[in-house]
Order: structure tokens, then C-alpha cells, then sequence
């Protein structure tokens, strides 16, 4: 049972708490209290072991192919979070003797995890425990777990069975040699490991120490080594009252990590730097690496983003400090080479690949915060044009063409093939995503645009940027298929966002995408052959840039953009959609969990429904409803939003940003919620294979772009603040052409403040404001002039 009321004091809405434990409803909390540092990411599993639990420890980067026929994933690391306790011989479970005052929680503040509660054994011994445990933001390689244990009334012997467990699979897939596995000092534990196919060495260390009532105790363990799994295990005798700690300190170090991927790497380099870190911080012990850990986790994040909002419902701001958690704790911003997976780094869906996620609901947060992380999240997808090359010439088109799902960036298209069962037919279904959905390309194309109009980063344009969208674009040149009949060019063949339509011919998302990403290569080419010849004639010898340009020219104004239809101004989705068959969806609508359409239909029957699983029309609105009239949009988000079931957690923010510049403020704020609860509802099935990590992106980009009205419009910064009727104020920090602005929105004003005083000119409303201090504008008098002026 979820409570999230327990913050008390300065603690007050930032604590995630789990009241009642089950041993069958495991996932969930596993899932959103992971705990991570980009660079790794913890699955919070119980110490003591359950059947249902899901152990994972990810490092990001480091993909392996379990065999040929599958496709790359992140491996699933050895378990150094498990220990087996017994208590006078009986095995510790919350599943045997009686349980009370259990409390799980995740302090979003300090990333930090505890559980509390009194046991009692069935022989009646009482304990009472008290665990925490964290990883790192200061030192990314660290993970710290402190286990308290208070006696009762009688004496007891407790036993702790712990160490490295390498005995993990992803689903069955074992994807490490076994390694070799060493003990120093009958303290220190060493496991060593080699991916079977990418061949990434991995040295996980772990030490322990204990005190009782204060003095560290020294006591012999027991020494034990088995088929991948080595520990130690440690028996010490309690009286009445004695007070017991346990501190056990691991580190995870890989040849992927930048000091060891270079060309005179050495595995013994990587074991002895692994061991002889752990040996210094063994010597500070797990209280003061905590703090430090806390103190990073203020300056890099609570003070950096600077948002808050004061709502007459707490749980709004929960959620909100919840988002920003996972962003953190999801975001490789120490190396450029790795994406976010679409399950964070919180479980095994998806893979641990990165999908267009990144682009549209994860990298806008960094782009408008913290844009050197954005600027590293795209230098990923730089680094990927050699997959995505690869991928275009095997489908026989030139340029590069993004893959759908992406894991090393040189490793190209790694979709799987085959997914869930059919119900009608029994056979697997055939993922046609890897082959088929393709506005992944200028998604990404997108993401470097608003990064650079956002930032003004010439330099990374240079190195990186112009190539993307030059390469991108000669992609859709040779994508386009040529219409005779009408004289135009489709794309045919498609899956657009919606992915209950596959197959499908002029997905009006894809198509208006792919024109925006042959028109930004046109602007960027005249720009360049103009300003920076000598720039331009490198690319142009690189990529053959003059033929390329008069491709984009011609193509681009032949290129078929599906227009509003005349009886109700509704833009076809595809070009078939609007004359498919219609059926009543209220059950679907009201569903408790997603995907019950599928209990009554295959996908192939949905496809021939007027039934959308996500925003796809109302999605292109979102991105670039500078081009489309207020009167279209509308009229287009009530026709879809009936139709659409939100089956994926990626639609309800993008609906409810929407909504919120239509003046729905009430559905604005419905969707909103929603989109919270997907990961923070009261369901204890939501999250079992992780987080929703574009969900979390969503929660921040429905309170910013939506609730704020903060915007990359055309160019131009734009703020048209409409807060819900109960929030009382916001405050938020964004970063424009290199310099901070900070915002304070309340239902009456707008307040802007340039920190560098460097001038900012934005729109409110339509109307054109400059700034280089502080300025306060009225919202409502802004707001209508501007109603006044449609």
C-alpha cells in the first residue's frame, strides 16, 4: 500500500512510502524507489530474498548479445544487495513470524532508501530493523547499504550470509563467463567478469564491517565460494537491548568506463583501481559517504533546477520532485556515448534501449535546465549516424535512418522481431517498429534544432548538429515514393506514433516531420554556403551537399502534407483512417489498466478501427503547433482525444499540454494526474517492469510547456501562463542563450527575471516583451488582449 503523506517537516511532500509489504506485489516498489546516478541503476529489492523479487543492477553501456538470434541488452550485473540473515538458525522472512510498523521509503531529497519495522520470530524473538541504503551522485561507482538491528528481551544469535551473487540472468539470458572471484584479507570480495559477446570486463568489490553498541566488532567470517557467487558470512551474538549495524560498501567499475576505454587498457588496471577505491572508502564509512552523497544531490539538482509550485493538493508537487528525481537518476551525464532506456535503469523492459522517448519527452527537460546534459544526450545520437547509416543502405536509401531502438550507438537496429502472443491466431506478433516507424529520424532532427535555437551552441552544430540533419535529410529524399496520379510524393508504408495503425500511407506525424527535416537542411545549407563558406565546402565534400540540396528544394515543396478535411477541419491521421470503422470505446476509455482492447480484438482487427493508442495528430500539434490555427487544433484534439485510449504512458501529458492552451483547464489538470499516477497510483501492478521513464519526462513537460506555458515557438521563446485554479504560484529556472531566467508565475502575474542581465525578448500572449533585469506582466489583462485580438 502506497502512502505518500509521512513527510513530516522539511521533509514534507518529498518521501515515497510503501506501508504494507506483500510478498506477491513486489515490482512495483522495486520499480519507482530504484535507486541510481546515471551511471548505474539499483532495483530497490529487499535485502532477504522472496520468490516474485526482480534483482537488477545495470551499468549503462555496457550492451552484450546474449546469442545471435537475440538482440543486444544491457546485462543484468551480480547482486551485492541480497543477504540472507537467521536469526538463533531460522531463516529471516517477512513471510514467517509477525511483521509491524513496516515502512518503506524512498526520501526523494536526500536519494536515499529506508525500510523500518519490528519483527518477531515465530520462537518470538524480537528485532527491531532499520535499513538504508543509497547510490552515489558523488562518486558513481559506490553503493551503500547500513543495516540496524535493536534486540529485544532476550538473547539471540544472528547470522548474515553476504557478499557478490553472479548467478543473475535477464529473463534467462546469462550474458557473463564466469569470472574469477577472490577474497582479500577474509574482508574485501573481488568478482570479475567478461561479457560473453562485447567482451566489457566488470570488477564489482565489497566490504563490510560491523559494530555493536558502538565499537566495531572483529569477527572471523566465514569465507565461501561457489559457481559464480562468493561471500562471506558472519555470526555474531546479541543480548537484551544491544544495538547491532551493518555497513556494507560496493563499488562496480567496467572497461567501458572513459579512464579505462583506451588502447593500453589492462584487466589487472581495472582490478586493482576497483579494490584500492573501495580500500579509501571503507575508511570513511557509510555515514559520511552519505552525506557527501546528499550534499551532491542538493547542489546538482534541488538548487541547479529551482522548481517548485505551491498547489492546495500536495501530491502535485510530490510528483513533480518525483519526476525530477528519475530524470537524475536515469541520465548517463557523465558519458556522451550512452542514451536513457525507456525503462530507465529501474528494470529489463525494453531492454535497456533507447527509443524516440529521449528526444521528445526526456531531452526538452535538459534542453530548457541543464542543456550541457542535453548537449551530451544528442552528441549519443551523433555518435549513432554510424548505425544509423547502416540501417539506411540495408533498406536501400541513402543518408541515415535513425533505428527505432538503439543500444551502443555503432550496433544499428536492435528492435526485436517477434513480441506478445496473438489471441486469435496463438502465434508470436511481429514487431514491425525496427522496419517500419520511421519518424524516429527527424524526432531526433527536432531535438537539435530546439537544442541549438534554445542555446546558440555553434560549436556543437559544427562538430556535430549540421551532419545530423544534412544526413537525416538526404535519408527522406531517397524515402520519398513518387505519386503519379497526384503528382506528389507520399511516404508510404509507415507505423506513425500510433502504433495500433501499422501499415499505413501518409501518416500526417511522419510526413509533417520529414518536411520540417528537409526544410531545416534547406535553411541550414543557405546559411552556411553564405556565412561560413569555408565551413560549408568541408561538409559539402564530405556529404555531397549540392546534389543533396536540389533534391531537398524539389521534393520538399512536392512532399503530400494530409490538410484539415472541409466538413469538420480534421486532419486524416493516415490516409486511411477516418474511414475506418468506428465502435464504442467507453469500456476501453474507462479502463483500470491498459491494453484491454486487446482482450476482445488482435492487432490486426485494431487496425481497422478508428482507435488510437497514444497522441499521433495531437503529438504534431504539441511539436509544431506554430503551424496549424487554433480553430484546427481544437477541433482536432476533441475528434482524436475521444478516440484515443492512452495505452501507452507516453500520450496523457501530451494531451494534457494541450488541452491546457485550449483553455480545457480542467481536463488539462485530469490528464496531468493521470499521467502521475501511472508509476505513483495506487495500483501495485503499474511499474513491475520499471519506471515509465518518458511518463517521468511527461510529468515535467505537462507542468512546464503546459501549466507555465513555457514554449519553443517558431523560434521564439514564448510563456503563456495558465495555472490550475488550485495552484497558488510556481517558480521555475530555465536557461536561454547561455543565461538563466527564472520565472514566478502566480494566477495574477508573470514574473521575469534575466540573472546575467543579459536581454531576453519572449511573447506573452502574443505580445512582444524585452528584458534585461526584471519585469512583471499581469496574466489576465495579457491574456486578453490576446482573446480580444482572435
Amino acid at each position: 500500500m502506497m502512502d505518500y503523506s509521512l513527510g513530516k517537516g522539511n521533509l514534507e511532500n518529498w518521501v515515497v512510502s510503501e506501508t504494507e509489504f506483500s510478498a506477491d506485489k513486489l515490482g512495483k516498489v522495486e520499480s519507482i524507489m530504484y535507486l541510481g546516478n546515471g551511471y548505474m541503476g539499483l532495483r530497490s529489492a529487499t535485502e532477504e530474498p522472496y520468490l516474485n523479487e526482480v534483482r537488477n543492477l545495470f551499468v549503462n553501456g555496457t550492451f552484450n548479445k546474449f546469442d545471435e538470434k537475440e538482440v543486444t541488452e544491457l546485462p543484468n550485473m551480480a547482486d551485492v544487495t541480497r543477504i540472507d540473515i537467521r536469526v538463533d538458525g531460522e531463516r529471516f522472512s517477512l513471510e514467517l513470524g509477525e511483521t509491524r510498523g513496516y515502512v518503506r521509503q524512498l526520501n526523494l531529497k536526500s536519494a536515499e532508501l529506508t525500510r523500518t519495522f519490528e519483527w518477531v520470530s515465530p520462537k518470538g524473538k524480537e528485532l527491531h530493523f532499520h535499513i538504508k541504503r543509497f547510490v552515489s551522485l558523488d562518486n558513481l561507482h559506490l553503493i551503500g547499504i547500513q543495516m540496524e538491528v535493536e534486540n529485544g528481551q532476550h538473547p539471540v544469535e544472528i547470522s548474515f550470509n553476504t557478499g557478490i551473487n553472479a548467478q543473475m540472468n535477464n529473463n534467462g539470458s546469462q550474458h557473463f563467463h564466469e569470472g574469477d572471484r577472490r577474497i582479500f584479507d577474509k574482508r574485501f570480495v573481488q568478482l570479475v567478469q567478461t561479457t560473453t559477446e562485447s567482451k566489457i570486463d566488470v570488477a564489482i568489490n565489497t566490504v563490510h564491517k560491523f559494530t555493536k553498541n558502538g565499537k566495531e566488532v572483529k569477527t572471523e567470517p566465514v569465507m565461501q565460494m561457489d559457481r559464480r557467487k562468493v561471500g562471506l558470512k558472519y555470526t555474531i551474538s546479541l543480548q537484551p537491548n544491544d544495538n547491532l549495524t551493518m555497513e556494507k560498501l560496493t563499488n562496480v567499475y567496467t572497461s567501458r568506463d572513459k579512464e579505462f576505454d583506451k588502447p593500453n587498457y589492462h584487466l589487472e588496471q581495472l582490478r586493482e583501481h576497483s579494490l584500492q577505491d573501495l580500500r579509501k572508502m571503507s575508511e570513511s564509512g557509510y555515514n559520511l559517504l552519505i552525506e557527501v552523497h546528499h550534499d551532491a544531490w542538493q547542489q546538482k539538482v534541488w538548487n541547479k533546477y529551482n522548481l517548485e509550485i505551491n498547489s492546495e493538493d500536495s501530491f502535485d508537487l510530490l510528483a513533480l520532485r518525483f519526476a525530477l528525481y528519475h530524470l537524475t537518476v536515469m541520465t548517463p551525464a557523465h558519458d556522451e556515448r550512452m542514451g536513457i532506456g525507456a525503462k530507465a535503469l529501474s528494470g529489463e523492459g525494453y531492454k535497456g534501449h533507447s527509443f524516440w522517448d529521449t528526444e521528445v519527452f526526456i531531452l526538452p527537460f535538459f534542453t530548457f535546465t541543464n542543456p550541457e546534459v542535453a548537449k551530451s544526450l544528442l552528441k549519443y545520437r551523433y555518435y549513432g549516424l554510424v548505425g544509423a547509416r547502416k540501417k539506411a543502405e540495408e533498406n536501400g536509401y541513402e543518408g541515415a535512418m535513425y533505428p527505432w531502438e538503439a543500444a551502443w550507438p555503432t550496433d544499428g537496429e536492435v528492435t526485436p522481431v517477434w513480441g506478445a502472443v496473438d489471441i486469435i491466431t496463438g502465434k508470436q506478433t511481429k514487431i514491425w517498429s525496427g522496419f517500419i516507424e520511421q519518424h524516429i529520424t527527424s524526432d531526433i532532427v527536432h531535438a537539435v534544432y530546439q537544442y541549438f535555437t534554445m542555446t546558440g551552441d555553434q560549436k556543437f552544430m559544427d562538430e556535430c548538429g549540421y551532419e545530423m540533419v544534412f544526413d537525416t535529410a538526404k535519408f527522406w529524399a531517397s524515402r520519398l515514393e513518387w505519386n503519379e496520379e497526384k503528382q506528389e510524393y507520399h511516404i508510404n508504408n509507415v507505423v506513425g506514433p500510433d502504433e495500433y495503425k501499422e501499415h499505413v500511407n501518409n501518416n500526417a506525424f511522419t510526413n509533417y516531420m520529414a518536411h520540417f527535416n528537409l526544410k531545416l537542411a534547406i535553411s541550414y545549407y543557405e546559411i552556411l554556403s553564405k556565412q561560413t563558406p569555408s565551413w560549408f565546402a568541408e561538409l559539402n565534400k564530405k556529404l555531397s551537399l549540392e546534389e543533396s540540396y536540389q533534391h531537398w528544394l524539389y521534393k520538399a515543396e512536392k512532399l503530400y502534407l494530409p490538410e484539415p478535411r472541409e466538413e469538420d477541419i480534421v486532419i486524416p491521421q493516415d490516409d486511411t483512417y477516418l474511414q475506418l470503422k468506428e465502435i464504442d470505446l467507453t469500456n476501453y476509455k474507462n479502463q483500470d489498466k491498459v491494453g484491454t482492447l486487446f482482450n476482445d480484438y488482435n492487432l490486426e482487427q485494431v487496425n481497422k478501427i478508428q482507435v488510437s493508442k497514444q497522441a499521433d495528430i495531437n503529438i504534431l500539434f504539441f511539436m509544431m503547433g506554430h503551424a496549424f490555427s487554433q480553430e484546427v487544433i481544437r477541433a482536432n484534439f476533441n475528434y482524436y482525444e475521444s478516440k484515443t485510449l492512452h495505452d501507452s504512458s507516453l500520450s496523457l501529458s501530451t494531451h494534457a499540454i494541450l488541452a491546457n492552451d485550449l483553455g480545457e483547464e480542467q481536463l488539462a489538470y485530469s490528464l496531468f494526474k493521470k499521467a502521475s499516477e501511472i508509476d505513483l497510483g495506487s495500483s501495485m501492478l503499474s511499474s513491475d517492469e520499471g519506471i515509465h521513464a518518458a511518463s517521468i519526462g511527461g510529468i515535467w513537460q505537462a507542468t512546464v510547456f503546459g501549466f507555465a506555458g513555457v514554449r519553443l515557438i517558431d523560434g521564439k521563446l514564448r510563456i503563456n501562463p495558465r495555472l490550475p485554479k488550485h495552484w497558488n504560484d510556481m517558480k521555475l529556472t530555465i536557461h536561454w542563450k547561455g543565461q538563466p531566467v527564472s520565472l514566478f508565475i502566480t494566477q495574477a502575474t508573470l514574473s521575469v527575471k534575466a540573472e546575467n542581465q543579459k536581454k531576453i525578448e519572449f511573447e506573452v500572449f502574443g505580445k512582444s516583451y524585452e528584458c534585461k533585469d526584471h519585469i512583471v506582466i499581469p496574466i489576465e489583462v495579457a491574456r486578453e488582449c490576446k482573446e480580444g485580438a482572435l
